[in-house]
């Protein structure tokens, strides 16, 4: 996975931090799938993601206006209520707007 290149602020992103239940079988299946939808979805930027213990996703968008109408997504409502029956044990979720951004690039 690489950072991902978002473009020059304002834009916004969302920090989703998770834990999985114990039997989290099919989660690797499901979401899989929804990185492969949301690449599909107006105003998706790119997201960056890591987990060990607990795991945490930064999704990147274009506007408030894109992440509304992917949590809207039908597909992606059906994923979350299996997250909240089956996969998960615990998540948050935070909208943000990105007002400034820089980055360094090693040699």
């Amino acid at each position: 996975m690489e950072i991902s290149n978002t473009p020059k602020p304002p834009y916004c992103a969302v920090i989703f931090t998770s834990e999985l239940n114990e039997d989290s079988l099919g989660y690797e299946t499901e979401s899989d799938r929804m990185v492969e939808l949301v690449w599909q979805q107006s105003g998706f930027l790119g997201f960056e993601s890591a987990r060990d213990t607990i795991g945490i996703t930064v999704s990147y968008w274009k506007d408030e206006a894109s992440i509304l109408k992917w949590s809207s997504n039908l597909e992606h409502k059906e994923a979350q209520r299996l997250g909240k029956e089956k996969f998960y044990k615990s998540y948050s979720i935070r909208i943000c707007k990105v007002e400034r951004a820089y980055c360094f690039e090693g040699i």
